[in-house]
C-alpha cells in the first residue's frame, strides 16, 4: 500500500508543476509574442532559443536520465549513497567536460552554427540578429545538461519536487527578464537571450542546492573513461540517435522554414506550442502508463493481454487526441486570437499561426498513437525498430516539406510533419501485424468508427458555433472572448464525449485501471 502512496504521491507532485510549468509557458509565449510580434527579432529569436535545446535535447534529459538514473539507482540501492554519489560525480565531470568542450566549440563556430540552423537568414538582418542572440543563449546547454543529471540523481531519491519545479523556473525568469532588462537593453530580442541563460544558472543553482539538502553533494572530480562510464555511455546512445532523429527533423523543419518570408519561424514556434499540450499531456501519459503493464504482461507469458492492453489504449489516446485536435482545427483562429493577438501580435500574424496550428494538429491522433504502438517493441525488448521506423519518418518528412512549403508556405512544413507522423504509425502497426504482436480485437473495431463519429459531430458543432459567433466574437474584448471561447470549447467537448460515452465507445474508468495497474 505504502509503495502505491508514494507512486500516486510522485505522480501527483511531477503532474502538478508539470501543469504549472505549462501554463506559465503559454503566459511567457505570451509575452514574447507581445512584445516581438513576429517579425525579423522573433524569428532570430527562436533560432538562438531553439540552438541550445537541440543539444539539449540530444545529450541531456530523456538521453542521458534513460542511462543514468538506473545506473545510478543500481548503485544506490546495492553499495549505498557514497558509492552512488561517486559514480554521479563520475558521470558529471564526464558530461561537464564534454558539455564545456560543446559549448565552447560553439561559440567558436557560431557563424556556423547559425548558418546550420537558418541558411535562409543569410544576407539578412535576421542573421547577424540570430548570431547576436545565440552566442548569449548557447552556453545554456552547458548548465541544463547539467541540471538534467541533478534531477536524475533527484529523482532516483524520491525527491521528484525540485527536478519537476525546474522547467517553472526557465519561464519565470524569461518573463522578468522580458520586463525588467528590456528598457535597459534597449531589446526584447537580447532581453529574452539573457533570461534564457540567466535561467540556466538559475535552475541549476537551485537543483544543487536541492541535492545537497538531501545529502547528494558532488564534487568535481577529474574525468576517466572507467568502466562504469564506459556502460553509461554505451547505454545513452540508442537515447541520443533517437532524440537525435527527431532533433534533426526538428532542424530540417527550421532549416526550410529560414527560407521562406519573413514570419514563417515565429508562426511554426507558436502553433507548434499549442499543438505540444495535448501531445505532453494525453500521449506521454498513456505512453508512460503502458510500458510497464505491457513489459509485465509480456514477462508473464500474456501475449494476448498485452495486446488488449495495446487496444484498450489505442481506444483512449483516439479518443482523447481527436477530440483535441477537432477542437484545434475548428477553433484555431479563436484561440490564437485570445491567446497571442496583443501588441506586436496582430491580425496578419494570428491568421498565418491559426493556418499553421490547422497544419499540425491534423496528425495529433497520430503522435499519441506512436506512443501506443511503440511500447509493444520496447517491451519486447526491440529498440531498434522504431528506431529505423523513425529514420523513414524523417525521410518521408523532408520529402513532403520540399514539397508541401512550395505551395503552402510554413502551414506546408507543419502540415509534411503531420502526414510523417501518420506514416511512422502506419509502419509500425503493419511491422507489428506481421509479427503478430497486434490486432485490432472486436472492441476497438465496434469502438474506433464510433470516435470518428463522434469526432464528425463535435466538428459540426463547432463550425455552427464559430459560424454565427465569429461576428460578435471580432466585435468583443478580451474578457467576453474569453467567455465566447470557453463556451464553444465546452460545448463542442460535450457533444462529442456525450456520444462517446453514450455509445460506450470510450471507457471512462480506463485510464483509471491502467493506472492503476502501473502503481
Amino acid at each position: 500500500m505504502q509503495a502505491k502512496t508514494s507512486f500516486a504521491k510522485a505522480v501527483a507532485t511531477v503532474g502538478g508543476w508539470t501543469v504549472v510549468s505549462r501554463v506559465l509557458g503559454f503566459v511567457r509565449d505570451v509575452v514574447i509574442a507581445r512584445t516581438l510580434g513576429a517579425g525579423p527579432v522573433a524569428d532570430a529569436f527562436f533560432i538562438a532559443f531553439r540552438l541550445p535545446n537541440f543539444f539539449r535535447q540530444l545529450f541531456g534529459e530523456g538521453a542521458f536520465n534513460s542511462a543514468f538514473v538506473p545506473l545510478f539507482t543500481k548503485e544506490l540501492t546495492e553499495k549505498g549513497k557514497a558509492e552512488a554519489r561517486e559514480f554521479a560525480e563520475q558521470a558529471m565531470s564526464l558530461l561537464g567536460s564534454i558539455l564545456l568542450f560543446v559549448a565552447i566549440l560553439g561559440e567558436i563556430f557560431i557563424v556556423l552554427v547559425v548558418t546550420a540552423m537558418a541558411i535562409g537568414f543569410k544576407d539578412d538582418i535576421r542573421f547577424d540578429l540570430a548570431v547576436n542572440f545565440s552566442r548569449i543563449t548557447f552556453p545554456y546547454v552547458f548548465f541544463i545538461c547539467l541540471a538534467a543529471l541533478y534531477s536524475g540523481v533527484l529523482n532516483a531519491m524520491g525527491r521528484f519536487a525540485a527536478a519537476a519545479a525546474t522547467p517553472v523556473l526557465l519561464n519565470l525568469t524569461t518573463i522578468a527578464a522580458a520586463f525588467g532588462l528590456t528598457p535597459f537593453l534597449g531589446s526584447a530580442g537580447y532581453a529574452l537571450s539573457w533570461g534564457i541563460l540567466l535561467a540556466g544558472i538559475i535552475q541549476l543553482a537551485w537543483l544543487i542546492h536541492s541535492a545537497k539538502q538531501v545529502d547528494m553533494r558532488l564534487r568535481l572530480r577529474w574525468p576517466r573513461f572507467t568502466p562504469a562510464m564506459r556502460q553509461l555511455l554505451r547505454r545513452m546512445v540508442p537515447g541520443v540517435l533517437g532524440s537525435g532523429i527527431v532533433q534533426i527533423n526538428l532542424l530540417i523543419g527550421t532549416q526550410l522554414a529560414t527560407l521562406l518570408p519573413i514570419g514563417a519561424v515565429s508562426y511554426i514556434y507558436y502553433a507548434d506550442r499549442l499543438n505540444q499540450l495535448p501531445m505532453a499531456v494525453i500521449a506521454t501519459a498513456i505512453g508512460t502508463a503502458l510500458l510497464p503493464l505491457m513489459s509485465r504482461q509480456i514477462s508473464n507469458g500474456e501475449p494476448e493481454a498485452a495486446i488488449t492492453s495495446q487496444n484498450r489504449a489505442c481506444e483512449m489516446a483516439l479518443a482523447l487526441t481527436l477530440a483535441a485536435a477537432v477542437g484545434l482545427l475548428f477553433l484555431a483562429t479563436p484561440i490564437v486570437q485570445v491567446l497571442y493577438e496583443r501588441g506586436e501580435f496582430g491580425a496578419v500574424e494570428t491568421g498565418a499561426t491559426a493556418a499553421t496550428l490547422m497544419g499540425f494538429v491534423v496528425g495529433l491522433p497520430a503522435y499519441g498513437l506512436i506512443k501506443v504502438f511503440t511500447p509493444a517493441f520496447f517491451a519486447r525488448g526491440d529498440t531498434r525498430t522504431p528506431v529505423r521506423v523513425a529514420i523513414v519518418s524523417m525521410v518521408t518528412n523532408i520529402a513532403l516539406n520540399l514539397i508541401l512549403m512550395h505551395y503552402l508556405a510554413q502551414v506546408g512544413i507543419a502540415l509534411a510533419t503531420a502526414l510523417a507522423a501518420w506514416i511512422n504509425v502506419v509502419v509500425l502497426v503493419v511491422i507489428l501485424y506481421r509479427r503478430r504482436f497486434f490486432h485490432f480485437d472486436s472492441l476497438s473495431r465496434r469502438r474506433i468508427p464510433l470516435l470518428v463519429v463522434g469526432g464528425l459531430l463535435e466538428a459540426l458543432v463547432l463550425w455552427l458555433l464559430w459560424h454565427y459567433a465569429e461576428v460578435r466574437f471580432e466585435a468583443s474584448g478580451l474578457m467576453l472572448r474569453i467567455v465566447y471561447l470557453a463556451g464553444m470549447i465546452g460545448l463542442g467537448a460535450g457533444v462529442y464525449f456525450a456520444f462517446v460515452i453514450g455509445t460506450g465507445a470510450f471507457a471512462r474508468d480506463g485510464i483509471v485501471r491502467i493506472l492503476r495497474r502501473r502503481g
